[in-house]
């Protein structure tokens, strides 16, 4: 290969590495990188045109001069290259791929002497990869994919079936890349192939849309989110889940009317609406008539054939001699796509005779062990049987050890998997190399790392073969737990949407390692610490019900010896966390939750403890069990201070200081929410599930100005909560500003923001099914029309809310919605029923601690006596004391005013108007200046009257 001009001077450097073209050596350090001639040969081609794209034809071109090679072999070594370069890894970046053009050196390049080695340019701007990369050339496709394309517009739903390996996914990926424009690029490729279990059809779907699948059953919120949408949906391979995968895509195409649906199966999904568009064959001359070389050219199965047979290495010319020997190869072929793509494959190797002979041997010999099926119906499995006979005995054993992974691999996983005493690493990689460049292999990036894949039907076929090989499961198993531990971290907040491609493609490898482990010859042992590992990533990905069954499996095999260990720490944490999201307050979550924490202590794992005791602090509160929140609370902020960092003592801060304020202590939890929300440490963590803590300390926050006497300033902290949280997509964080924001709103007296706020938390809460949030919604929906005079339909939204919330043991907004029925039974005149309620929510104030709604139970008290037949002003007077005292003491200013108005009206009828208005002049003062609420304006308009 000859170097270009701009590198033959001497000596360059790039990021840590230094070039010496002429010796053909790159070092890093001084130490020699261990790169191969062409994995070099590819870096000096790219570095010989910096921030250019380098089509891949051109730099096959330069990189095998004069040879036609297959473009997996360039992938290949320039997967090679990045890792050897640690392309990728923190944050460097050297090698860029532009989908569908090539390949482009983006870093700087410099000259010994440290002068540029040439004019900097801007890097590129990379496309979005929403689809996969579409065929170069299709043969023989076009009327298919025009046809295919005019159903799908016209009709919005139409299956692609037939047979294996005739190439229903590479006409699928055409028609979307051609009609992106159509949807406005908003299409999604949800690959089926992978997944052993039809529940998960659904879940994948999600994913593919960034939406989280935190509940038993999360088709609304699948079918909510796509309801106004326009889109394309591909579902490839649906015919093993196509139990789930038709009536899921029939209940997609009726409530989404926007969505188009494009499905690849082996059958039709036999559903309303499907149009089915059966994909044949490529087409292949009839048998017995004389074949010309200008005639085979008419045919399509002959075409690819030979484009691909010529792109494989052979040298191959069509003829009038051998038109007739590849017509007879493609028949027995059935014009099948990827049987011929095998069979053209091994042309280079064993010429085009021989591999017509052997092709002819195979299929014999088959049909004879399955006499009672039709040939036709074998002839996948027949190739894909030959094309592993001719593999040499070393690529036969790496290849069926590559059949353990499911979905992608790296070729770090397979390293650490595969070898054994047979076959070392540099065998590996040999195999490796040969068996991409035969098919067997197809290699695919994503992300920055090239990962490999076997195709579905190839990886069946060689299961079949050596079924359980219990050795290679356990290095397959452990290599993902190793490989989540290390990853643990990361899994703390939501990955992007494109970093969640990536880790979903590990998810089918990790399921797979779980279903060994947990199976009849399986590691329970390694199971168990999987699980344990697997937790942060489908916690991370809202994947709670899986979360759940994999710990409860993992917990159901647990030795006696392993009892108190780290793994069933995580396990019981996991667990716990998963069943009070989605069912809610259950004793069972408790337990687990209590189990997990027990085990942090007495394993002195502070860090451990601190995560736990937000957990069970959270569940108290969801109970309604306030004073043992506080308690969690505190001993957080004592664990906090033990570790001394400021991330955990700014976690501990928003933790106290949202039970303080529900505990009425206002001036305590002013100072502590204030901390969480401006203090040091305060970066968003996500140490629970779907919480960032100083957000939920800046809405906790909001609500105590307003309290104390700051209205403006509380409603422009909640506006910044809110759109903080919008700008973080944490569904349950944003459902918690909007709440308490809401909450604000009622206070104000601004009802037309609080519909707006609550309006927005419904839908929120709806598209992802997030069902004790929903009846809450509904509860404040119930409130607003009592607000607004229809107080017979409130009353009974409320009621029937509150049922719900108990049976779901979501108990944190009893005390509000009973003051808010308190409200409209009053009324409705029903006063006997409002004095029980307040005397029982009173009482459950007491017993469990949310006494930030003490003043208000009494003042709705004193409102009550004075609604009686009777009324009996004394005691009424006497209850309004009482609630303005508790104001004043816990620094309350607006429950202060509140009760300062009921009792200036009180006070004022027996006589006392000049005590009335000192005291609601007083109760006004502390008021920053220009609050507006409907309190205040209550109390001036009664001011005037006295």
């Amino acid at each position: 290969m000859t170097e270009p001009a701009v590198l033959a001077t001497g000596t360059l450097s790039f990021g840590p590495f230094s070039v010496s073209p002429h010796e053909r050596l790159v070092t890093r350090d001084g130490v020699v990188l261990p790169l191969g001639a062409k994995a070099f040969d590819t870096l000096m081609a790219l570095m010989s045109r910096p921030n250019e794209v380098v089509s891949k034809w051109d730099l096959m071109a330069l990189v095998w001069p004069g040879l036609t090679v297959e473009e997996a072999s360039l992938r290949f070594h320039v997967a090679a290259l990045r890792k050897a370069l640690g392309d990728g890894k923190d944050g460097a970046r050297y090698i860029t791929t532009l989908s569908g053009r090539g390949y482009c050196f983006v870093a700087p390049i410099a000259q010994a002497d440290g002068t540029s080695a040439q004019r900097p340019a801007p890097r590129p701007e990379l496309p979005p990869v929403k689809l996969p990369n579409r065929l170069q050339r299709m043969v023989g496709r076009d009327d298919a994919i025009a046809a295919v394309s005019d159903k799908l517009v016209t009709s919005r739903f139409v299956t692609i079936a037939g047979p294996g390996g005739v190439g229903k996914t590479a006409v699928a990926v055409a028609i979307a890349h051609d009609l992106l424009e159509t949807f406005s690029d908003a299409a999604h490729f949800v690959d089926l192939a992978a997944l052993s279990d039809p529940d998960l059809v659904i879940t994948s779907i999600l994913l593919m849309l960034g939406l989280p699948a935190q509940t038993d059953d999360p088709l609304p919120a699948l079918l909510a989110h796509l309801r106004d949408k326009r889109m394309l949906l591909i579902l490839d391979n649906c015919e093993h889940v196509i139990a789930a995968a038709a009536p899921l895509a029939a209940e997609i195409f009726h409530a989404a009317p926007h969505v188009h649906i494009l499905a690849t199966s082996r059958e039709a999904l036999r559903v309303e609406g499907e149009q089915v568009y059966r994909l044949a064959p490529l087409a292949v001359p009839p048998d017995g008539a004389a074949l010309t070389a200008a005639a085979a050219r008419t045919y399509p199965a002959l075409q690819l054939f030979l484009e691909r047979a010529t792109s494989g290495g052979a040298q191959i010319a069509l003829d009038d001699a051998n038109a007739p020997v590849i017509a007879s190869i493609c028949r027995k072929l059935d014009g099948m796509a990827l049987a011929i793509e095998l069979a053209a494959g091994r042309v280079e190797a064993y010429g085009l005779t021989q591999t017509a002979a052997l092709l002819d041997e195979r299929l014999n010999l088959l049909w004879q062990g399955q006499r009672t099926a039709p040939p036709r119906q074998k002839t996948l499995q027949a190739t894909l049987d030959w094309s592993y006979g001719l593999l040499s005995d070393r690529e036969r054993i790496v290849l069926r050890r590559l059949a353990i992974f499911a979905g992608h691999f790296t070729l770090d996983a397979a390293l650490e998997v595969v070898p054994d005493a047979r076959v070392d690493h540099a065998h590996l990689f040999d195999a490796v190399d040969s068996l991409v460049a035969k098919s067997m292999v197809a290699p695919r990036p994503i992300g920055a790392m090239m990962r490999y894949r076997l195709l579905d039907t190839t990886r069946a076929y060689l299961r079949e073969i050596e079924p359980d090989d219990a050795a290679l499961a356990a290095r397959h198993a452990t290599y993902y737990r190793r490989w989540l531990e290390q990853a643990g971290l990361s899994w703390a907040t939501t990955p992007s949407a494109d970093e969640r491609a990536v880790h979903f493609s590990a998810l089918h490898n990790v399921r797979a390692a779980l279903d060994w482990c947990f199976g009849a010859n399986g590691d329970p042992g390694i199971g168990i610490a999987l699980a344990a590992a697997a937790a942060p990533i489908f916690l991370a990905m809202s994947l709670l019900i899986e979360c759940r069954r994999w710990s409860e499996r993992a917990l159901q095999t647990i030795t006696p010896s392993s009892r108190g260990s780290a793994e069933e720490m995580h396990i019981q944490a996991a667990l716990g966390l998963t069943l009070m999201f989605t069912r809610g307050g259950s004793e069972a979550a408790r337990s687990a939750l209590s189990r997990s924490l027990a085990i942090a202590e007495a394993r002195g794992d502070e860090v451990n403890q601190l995560q736990l005791l937000g957990r069970m602090h959270i569940f108290h509160e969801r109970m309604g069990e306030f004073d043992a929140a506080l308690g969690y609370a505190q001993q957080s902020l004592a664990v906090a201070s033990s570790l001394g960092d400021t991330a955990s003592i700014a976690l501990a801060h928003s933790l106290l200081g949202v039970s303080l304020h529900l505990a009425g202590r206002h001036h305590e939890a002013l100072k502590m929410l204030e901390v969480a929300w401006q203090g040091p440490g305060t970066a968003r963590i996500s140490t629970v599930y779907g919480f960032d803590h100083r957000n939920r300390a800046g809405i906790t926050l909001a609500r105590e100005l307003w309290l104390q006497g700051r209205p403006a300033d509380a409603l422009q902290l909640a506006q910044q909560t809110v759109t903080e949280a919008a700008e973080m997509d944490h569904p349950i964080t944003l459902c918690i500003a909007l709440i308490w924001a809401v909450s604000i709103a009622l206070w104000s007296g601004d009802l037309d923001g609080a519909e707006a706020n609550i309006d927005r938390f419904i839908a929120h809460a709806n598209s992802r099914s997030m069902g004790p949030y929903l009846a809450v919604g509904r509860g404040v929906k119930g409130e607003l029309a009592i607000r607004r005079g229809d107080a017979a339909g409130g009353v009974e939204t409320i009621r029937t809310c509150l049922r719900e919330l108990h049976e779901a043991g979501y108990e944190l907004l009893t005390t509000t919605f009973d003051i808010a029925l308190v409200q409209g039974l009053l009324a409705l005149g029903r006063i006997e029923q409002g004095a029980e309620l307040i005397d029982e929510a009173t009482r459950l104030v007491d017993r469990s601690g949310d006494h930030l709604y003490m003043p208000e139970l009494l003042r709705m008290k004193g409102r009550v006596l004075l609604s009686l037949p009777e009324p009996d002003a004394e005691q009424a007077e006497a209850r309004f004391m009482q609630a303005l005292d508790l104001s004043r003491r816990n620094g309350a200013k607006a429950w202060e005013l509140r009760a300062a108005i009921d009792l200036a009206g009180v006070i004022a009828e027996r006589g006392r108007r000049d005590e009335a208005r000192q005291l609601l002049q007083l109760a006004l003062e502390g008021f920053a200046e220009g609050s507006a609420t409907a309190d205040i304006r209550a109390a001036d308009s009664l001011l005037e009257t006295l």
